[in-house]
């Protein structure tokens, strides 16, 4: 008889024998998936908003005080311009400066690089074809201040960051699905705030909380996901819910391209988050967290759920409620594990310092990308939603080389790929930008790919007890990466190719770093550290 199964009390099962019995892959899974894709959808609505509600359209010094009813008054607007805006190198007028008195005698001499100029004295005009209004128009986040503008993503995934921490230890401690509801509301609560921010700093505070929120939804569904579903359909699970993101980035650029007013967009991308709460009703518990808490009753009541969703109805007979505590797990269901216990031992540290500077690496490199959807002749709403189809294909690919080549060489592939797209196009010269886009767009796949496969490779590599802390610890050091992202493509102002310089040699090295991870296909989730320190190759 194979060792760990049900039908012999005697010896100690393991939570994959169980989902055997009762379909670890059933109509009870896609229930839970299905229902976790709601929320789903809606976290590249906000991790990817700034694209839109925190663009600068064209802009120059707003000339309307000048206009009083003089010579200046009798000049059509590009003559206006001519003599009040400084030309830059590429024949555009500048968006930062002016002349101090208009310059009437450039209308017959164009010659205007010897002229004094100053800082722009009224503010700025904005060119409102493309947006109605942005935080960038109504707080004239430009020029000397544009780095405020750019601090607002970073802010956003501070929240995030810190979201991590707290989601991660308070999931273990208190469950998979309070947690959720508490995320839940939390994101909604302070996504609309958000919406009625009347200063720079109260919506710099309101995005910190609607990140934090988040970052609850991010990890706690990927995991409440992974623990529900049997060894050979973890890979078909993981792809399934992430093919959510890839949708809601493609909505988001049609939401973006019908919602111009950066206040309403911010409603509309939060507004479903309603709807999450009603489902979440109907959401289980992790099974797994619950035995390894010596919560037994309660695993029961669900595994038996899951039988009769499953049509696996003679669970009852095969599994009895004082077996489940044999499963292994819960010899210690009354200790606390902490962030402490990543580093405790030998093994879980050396996969705390691998994993960290992997997801570290993914999310700067997926993020460095995404935010910087400029420079390549196309409108930023069809450039957003190329960016975003070009993930459906890259995820199915992805599917198939988790089963193929493994997660490992996934992992570090995706990533060594990804570095030399973007070392490709350092090189290309901007007017090839038929070229760059191709290149950025393959780059953009293969980054979504790299972060596909490392939320369900992280996922399996940490044991349950200690699983959500993982996830949060590594989520901590993604965004950590996503929070510093936006602030290296302000370095283009230093180096253009800087930025992308940066990028390019974190997704590399942490390509490289992969490879030194243990590889978990086909192997069974790990419950104990014990798990992780004693067997070499489960």
């Amino acid at each position: 008889m194979d060792q760990g199964s049900p039908s012999c009390p005697s010896l100690r099962m393991k939570f994959d024998n169980i989902l055997e019995e009762i379909d670890g892959c059933g109509w009870f899974q896609v229930l839970i998936v299905t229902l976790l894709c709601i929320p789903r959808v809606i976290l590249p609505c906000h991790f990817l908003l700034n694209n839109f509600i925190a663009a600068v359209p064209s802009h120059h010094c707003d000339l309307s005080a000048l206009d009083d009813g003089s010579l200046f008054g009798n000049l059509t607007q590009e003559q206006r311009l001519t003599v009040s805006i400084p030309v830059q190198e590429d024949g555009t007028p500048s968006s930062c400066k002016m002349f101090p008195e208009p310059q009437f005698h450039i209308l017959s001499n164009s010659n205007n690089s010897d002229l004094a100029t100053v800082p722009c004295q009224n503010g700025w005009a904005y060119d409102n074809s493309t947006f109605k209004s942005t935080m960038a128009t109504e707080w004239d986040l430009v020029c000397d201040r544009k780095g405020m503008n750019k601090a607002t993503a970073t802010i956003f995934f501070v929240g995030v960051m810190i979201g991590a921490i707290a989601f991660g230890t308070l999931t273990d401690k208190f469950g998979r699905k309070p947690m959720l509801l508490v995320s839940y509301t939390i994101s909604m609560v302070f996504g609309f705030a958000s919406a009625f921010s009347n200063s720079y700093t109260m919506f710099g505070v309101m995005r910190f909380f609607t990140g934090f929120g988040l970052t609850g939804i991010s990890i706690i569904s990927t995991v409440l996901s992974v623990e529900w579903v049997d060894i050979k359909h973890r890979a078909l699970i993981g792809i399934t819910g992430s093919m959510a993101w890839s949708f809601g980035n493609m909505m988001l650029a049609g939401i973006a391209y019908q919602v111009n007013d950066w206040r309403m967009l911010m409603i509309a991308v939060s507004a479903p988050l309603g709807l999450a709460i009603i489902t979440w009703w109907w959401l289980p518990e992790s099974a797994r967290w619950l035995i390894a808490n010596g919560k037994v009753e309660r695993a029961h009541l669900y595994l038996e759920k899951c039988a009769r969703f499953n049509n696996r109805k003679d669970f009852t007979s095969k599994i009895k409620l004082e077996h489940l505590s044999d499963v292994v797990g819960t010899d210690n269901h009354n200790k606390t594990y902490s962030y402490l216990d990543l580093v405790r031992t030998p093994k879980m540290r050396r996969l705390a310092l691998l994993t960290g500077i992997v997801w570290y690496g993914v999310a700067s490199t997926y993020y460095g990308i995404s935010l910087n959807i400029t420079g390549f002749g196309l409108n930023v709403y069809l450039t957003h939603f190329i960016y975003s189809a070009i993930e459906v294909p890259a995820k199915m690919v992805v599917y198939f080389c988790l089963d193929t080549i493994g997660r490992k060489h996934c992992q570090a592939g995706t990533l060594l790929l990804t570095g030399t797209c973007i070392a490709i196009n350092i090189f290309v010269p901007k007017g090839q930008w038929h070229v760059r886009t191709i290149v950025a767009v393959l780059g953009k796949g293969l980054s979504e790919a790299s972060f596909t496969t490392v939320i369900l490779y992280t996922a399996e590599l940490y044991p349950t007890v200690v699983r959500q802390n993982g996830l949060g610890y590594n989520n901590f050091m993604a965004r950590l990466g996503v929070s510093i992202a936006p602030l290296i493509i302000l370095l283009e102002d230093v180096w253009k190719p800087l930025p992308e310089v940066i990028i390019c040699c974190v997704s590399i090295l942490s390509g490289l770093v992969a490879f030194l991870l243990p590889e978990t296909h086909n192997a069974r989730l790990p419950e104990t550290i014990e798990d992780i320190e004693q067997t070499k190759k489960r």
